[in-house]
Formats: structure tokens, sequence, C-alpha cells
């Protein structure tokens, strides 16, 4: 790493990441806050856990189907305009949410989300190879990412002020005005995206020449590394397919942590949703801080995959004490902390992994792979989760799963991934 173009860097970060991670805030939000809406909705709707767990993982499904064609049609038609239809159709169907009256409606609106906002996260990911160089690329990835935790630290007081200060305004109950008004600003950022976001560093008006050229010869020096494989390898390659299952396991963490906190919160003994939502926002205050820390000493080292496998760890062991002492607010919550804070610390040291290994073409489909593959643990955690807590009336049986998976990727990450660059 060149500290002398440090200046520059700063500069290019001032402008790309604080737009790009509220851009996650708001999509993270719309893709989780369904948990919360769960606190009344699944009451006035009669829902099941099962089904409120089917509708909240459903969204993967069509996440899974779209996101590497969406990836590929980025490189097309530029990110500008690619992430804006992105954030404007999912702020839509986020809101029309509110008007969910039936288990089919529910179903077709979270596949349609889930459609909608394929293309997003992968689109940022590789977008971000577009201005970084790899040693420079996991503390970003972490400042973006960390907007799952600012979702969380803003989304659970919002949500919960939201459904009990707006509950029966104009004939409507509190989850239908969350959805509403939480589904908006993507509608606005997504507009605000066409006239402020560039598709790369030449098209960067706010750079000289000699800043553009600069920066294209540290990512011209970076892709040298990278293996441009034809498409059809791509999804063939025995190294992108472990990558994906890696990514599997440790998604399995966060949404089995996103979709059922605020019940877990209510489990220890806390009622009021006011309440729910100020305390779930405790465990992402932590995860935001922790996160970062992690990625940037995981860049000064260069070291990946111990630094991903002892976050994994954490996350396991946080969510086994958390359920052990399920009806002890403090204990349930500091464990909770140390839950979250381990999982979201995997994420943007992974993808350091395949953003080094792949290039091109390559880099657009692999990187989208591996995110669809990884998220269909987001149907398969809550889905899980509500079948057992159908099962058993407890959520302990479906946190020891989670728990699991990330034990799995931890010893996965560390046992099998040896040779890729930069681990």
């Amino acid at each position: 790493m060149n500290p002398t173009l440090d200046p520059l860097y700063q500069r290019v970060s001032a402008r790309l990441i604080p737009f790009l991670f509220l851009c996650f805030v708001a999509a993270y939000l719309d893709r989780v806050n369904v948990g919360f809406a769960k606190l009344q909705m699944q009451a006035d709707l009669q829902f099941s856990d099962a089904v409120y767990g089917v509708g909240a993982g459903i969204f993967f499904i069509g996440y899974f189907l779209f996101e590497v064609p969406s990836n590929l049609l980025m490189t097309r038609t530029g990110a500008r305009i690619w992430i804006a239809r992105i954030m404007i159709s999912w702020g839509l169907i986020s809101s029309a949410l509110m008007f969910t009256s039936s288990v089919t409606t529910f179903y077709v609106l979270r596949f349609l989300l889930g459609a909608a906002e394929a293309g997003f996260f992968p689109g940022i990911i590789l977008y971000l190879t577009y201005w970084y160089p790899a040693q420079r690329r996991a503390r970003m990835v972490a400042v973006f990412m960390s907007g799952v935790a600012v979702a969380g630290v803003v989304g659970g007081p919002l949500s919960g002020w939201i459904m009990k200060t707006f509950a029966g305004v104009n004939g409507w109950s509190g989850w239908q005005w969350l959805f509403l008004l939480e589904g908006l600003p993507s509608v606005l950022i997504g507009v605000w995206t066409l006239f402020y976001l560039d598709d790369g560093i030449r098209s960067a008006r706010w750079l000289s020449e000699q800043d553009k050229q600069t920066l294209e010869r540290e990512i011209a020096a970076d892709r040298q590394a990278q293996q441009h494989m034809p498409l059809a390898q791509v999804f063939s390659s025995g190294k992108v397919w472990l990558l994906a299952l890696v990514y599997f396991l440790c998604v399995m963490g966060l949404y089995g942590v996103s979709f059922w906190l605020p019940q877990l919160i209510k489990n220890s003994g806390v009622t009021d949703v006011l309440d729910i939502g100020l305390l779930s926002a405790v465990p992402y205050c932590v995860a935001a801080v922790v996160m970062i820390l992690a990625a940037r000493h995981s860049d000064r080292s260069g070291e990946r995959r111990w630094h991903t496998a002892l976050a994994a760890l954490a996350g396991a062991a946080g969510l086994v004490t958390a359920t052990v002492y399920s009806d002890n607010t403090v204990i349930a919550l500091a464990a909770l902390s140390v839950a979250t804070a381990g999982i979201l610390s995997t994420f943007p040291i992974f993808w350091s992994l395949p953003t080094a290994m792949l290039g091109g073409a390559a880099a657009a489909a692999g990187i989208a792979m591996i995110n669809s593959v990884g998220n269909l643990a987001g149907f398969v955690a809550p889905y899980l989760v509500g079948v057992v807590r159908d099962a058993t009336g407890s959520t302990a049986s479906g946190m020891y799963l989670i728990a699991a998976s990330l034990l799995a990727g931890a010893v996965l990450v560390v046992a099998a991934v040896r040779r890729l660059p930069g681990t």
C-alpha cells in the first residue's frame, strides 16, 4: 500500500462511501423491517411463525434468481442507472407491503422485493473494485457494510416509534405505517443516485486528469493478479462454490439475528414495542465499531482466513450464550451484542477473498453468484427458526442451529480456503 496516495483515496472515500452507506442503510432497513412488523402484523393477520418464516425468507428466492443477471446488466448499463433502478423499484414494493391482507399477498410482495433488490449488494461490492485496489478494499467494504449495523441502530427505535405512534392513524395499523414510511426514502435516494453517482473513475468530473490516471494505474496493477476466467468457468469453479458455501453458513447467522432479534429481546421479558426497538439498537451499535476495527486490522496484516473464522466463532458463542440465558435481559442483550458484532465482522473481511481472486466479467458473475447462493440462507434461516418455534414453542433449538452453521463456516474457511490470493 502506497501511503503517499492516502490523501487521494480519502477524497474518493469522502465522495463515495457516505452515499453508498446511506443506500445500504435504506436497503437493509427495507429488507428486515418485517421483523418488527411481525410484532403486530402476525396477530392482525393470524400468521403462524412458519408463515412468517417463509415470508421473511422468500425474499431471498427472488434475490437468488435475479442476482447474477442483475450484476451482469450493471456492467452494461453502468452503475449509476442500474443502482438507481434497483432502489426505486424496491422502495415502491417495500411500501406496498402495507397492503398485505393474506398469506399469498405477503409471499408475493416479499418475493418481488427480493427480485427488485437483487444485484444491489454485489453490485456495490463490484463497484468498489472499480475504485479501490485489494489492499484498501476490506476497510471500505466494512464502512459500507456498517450500514447493516446503523440500520439496526436507527431501525429498531424508529420502527418501534412508528408502530406505537401511528397505530390507528387513518385507520391503518402501526405495521402498515412502518412499511410505508420506511419504503419511501429508498425511492427518493434512488432518484438522487441518478444525479450523484459516477459509473467509474473516468466519468468522475470531480477528479483531475492526473488523479484519474493515478487511480487507474492502481486498479490496473491490482487486476494483474486477478483471474479473468470465462463466465461458464466461473459457475463450475470449485473455488467459487467453496466461497459460496462459506458465505452461506455465515449468512445463516446474519439473518438468524436480523429477523429474530426483536423476538429474542421480547422473550427475555421486554413487552413494549418501543422498548424492544430501543434495546435492539444496542447490539448493532457494538457491531458498527467492531466490524470496522476488525477489517482495518485485517487490511494491515493482510490476513483474511483467521479474521473471518474468529469473527464467526464469536458470533456462534454469542448466540449460544444468549439462548442459554434467554430469560435474563441483561445477559441476553450482552451476548446478542457479541453475536451481532462477530457475525457482521465476518462479511467485509470475507469479501476480500473473491474480489482479490476474480476480475472483469468473472468478478461480476462470481461476486453475484457467491452472494446469491449465500443469501439463500436468508430463506433457510428464518424458515428453520420459524418451523422449530412452531414445533417446540421456543426459539432455542433454532438459535443452536444458527450457531452450528457459524461454527461450520469458521472451520471451513480455515481448513479449506487455502490457496486463494490474500488468505
